[in-house]
């Protein structure tokens, strides 16, 4: 293995089916599906635009003032040995699936079972990302408010106050303490009526992916209102030989308690975590195993009421501010009134930017979901259900021909794609300009550790036994190329227990292994060895 890599993020994932599904007649092998139909190239033209605007790209792009000669591409014949020798000294096991174009021309250079389905992991969030832009357009914001159903006289509002969320992902605790603050600036003191909230924009989604273990961070809630990213601090210490437990929704600037999501021990050994919920009370509750835990610490555990948790938040900062207000109730509908106070989101191109950087599952899900509900005459009611709306649109804008999405993120180990579909997608939605200057830049360096003289922009994807990357390079000669590699062992991933899925025994090792043969192989493409 050559070198090293900027970090990249990663994510546990479920069992999925273990064989590969080949098409029944393959593509021609020497280019991707041709662009010339008019109906498809005008789709692929508005999708380009979307991308470039997404990217902030495109308007100032310099010229050069004269022509460069194209490099020559590499010799198919000569590529494609050294390539497969590369993977076979790695003997990762499992499955490697791979496919390198030309991301202008389309032409293959390079390929290896370009047509297995297997699991993108997070490389699906550039699906999603374009198919939130198709939608929802560069400049889209989501908006939080909160209003008044009636008038305020000497400081008393005479009626309910609401919170009503828009579906924004990146809402956190320190903009509720703004709208908090603008509430009190504008001299309400109390009301006569309810506190309520609105989480309808969205549908309410209990976990994103129901294999996952219930304490993983990243597997929370989903509805149209959500806060930091759906997760609530647990933080414990040992006082007089037993943990005192406690729960906020804390930032930088604010560390408010919460209410409706409480934590106690717990004397059993396994499992460490199980949560339940009092739709009576509308409590969350986890017990945690005494013996798991350090003399101090703390982790982020995933909610599960969303809307409740944030409105729960939102009282707990009013009451900070001097502003008591009664428990929350949760609305069926929304309802009009004077607004208040209100956050606009960044608009859609950053926080998609955000969510490609950073991996955000949250941020996927919310994307997709919002694209959906624009996409067709009803909003969807599940995660399924959105995903199925997208893998059709892909299927008929970027022409992905053999790829089903099971959610928006990648989180679920059900969803399936080939190398060669996602090439297809790059390539459709631009190296230049488009979603290349969407990803995230990783920087390759060598043994001695000096930069590689490439440029890398890709989406990389984990789960347990599942490792992914998919994106542009721009190799030593200034050429731009388009690849995905797919690599999976799943009979390693059908023998992990449930109580396992959070850290599996090896998979740390095996994903490592493959992400550095992933890179491997992009440094051959790019002629850097």
């Amino acid at each position: 293995m050559a070198g090293s890599s900027a970090g990249e993020a990663g994510h546990g994932g479920s069992m999925p089916p273990s064989e590969p599904h080949l098409r029944k007649t393959l593509a021609p092998m020497d280019a991707l599906a041709p662009t010339t139909h008019m109906t498809r190239f005008t789709r692929r033209a508005v999708l380009g635009t979307l991308l470039a605007a997404a990217s902030g790209a495109g308007a100032n792009t310099p010229v050069s003032p004269q022509p460069k000669p194209r490099p020559v591409a590499p010799d198919l014949g000569q590529l494609s040995p050294r390539s497969a020798a590369l993977v076979a000294g790695e003997n990762l096991g499992g499955r490697v699936s791979y496919l390198l174009a030309d991301a202008r021309t389309g032409q293959v250079l390079d390929h290896a079972q370009p047509d297995w389905r297997m699991p993108p992991a997070s490389t699906a969030k550039t699906i999603t990302a374009a198919y939130a832009l198709d939608h929802l357009g560069p400049a889209h914001r989501y908006c939080t408010q909160v209003i008044a159903t009636g008038p305020i006289r000497n400081g008393r509002l005479d009626g309910d106050l609401i919170l009503l969320g828009g579906g924004d992902p990146l809402l956190t605790t320190d903009h509720l303490a703004l709208m908090v603050q603008r509430l009190r600036e504008s001299g309400l003191q109390s009301l006569s009526g309810q506190f309520a909230y609105w989480d309808g924009a969205l549908p309410h989604i209990w976990e994103i992916d129901p294999a996952q273990p219930d304490h993983l961070r990243y597997n929370t809630s989903l509805s149209g209102l959500n806060l930091n990213f759906n997760r609530v601090h647990l933080g414990w210490r040992l006082e007089n030989a037993d943990h005192r437990l406690s729960l906020d929704a804390r930032t930088r600037s604010h560390v408010p308690p919460v209410s409706v999501i409480r934590a106690q021990t717990t004397s059993r050994n396994l499992p460490i975590f199980t949560h339940s919920y009092d739709m009576g009370e509308r409590i969350e509750r986890w017990m945690v195993a005494q013996s798991a835990l350090a003399g101090e610490g703390a982790r982020w555990l995933p909610v599960r009421q969303s809307g409740n948790y944030a409105a729960d938040v939102f009282r707990a900062l009013a009451r900070g501010q001097g502003l008591e207000l009664p428990a929350a109730i949760a609305l069926k509908a929304p309802v009009s009134g004077a607004v208040l106070a209100r956050h606009d989101s960044a608009p859609m191109r950053d926080v998609l930017r955000g969510m490609l950087r950073y991996s955000t599952n949250v941020t996927a899900e919310i994307a997709g979901l919002s694209a959906s509900a624009a996409r067709g005459e009803t909003r969807p009611e599940d995660l399924s259900q959105s995903a199925a709306m997208m893998s059709d649109w892909a299927r008929e804008a970027l022409d992905l021909r053999d790829s089903r999405f099971a959610d928006h993120s990648g989180l679920s180990g059900l969803s399936r794609v080939t190398a060669r579909d996602m090439v297809q997608a790059l390539r459709v939605l631009g190296p230049s300009g488009g979603m290349a200057d969407v990803l995230r830049e990783i920087t390759l360096k060598n043994d001695a550790g000096r930069t590689e003289p490439l440029r890398l922009r890709a989406k990389t994807g984990t789960l347990n036994f599942v490792s992914s990357l998919a994106g542009f390079v721009t190799t030593t000669r200034g050429r731009e190329l388009a690849f995905a590699i797919l690599t999976d062992e799943p009979s390693r991933r059908a023998k992990i227990a449930p109580e396992d899925r959070e850290r599996p025994a090896g998979s740390k090792g095996w994903t490592r292994r493959s992400r550095a043969m992933q890179y491997d192989l992009i440094r051959l493409w790019a002629g850097v060895t």
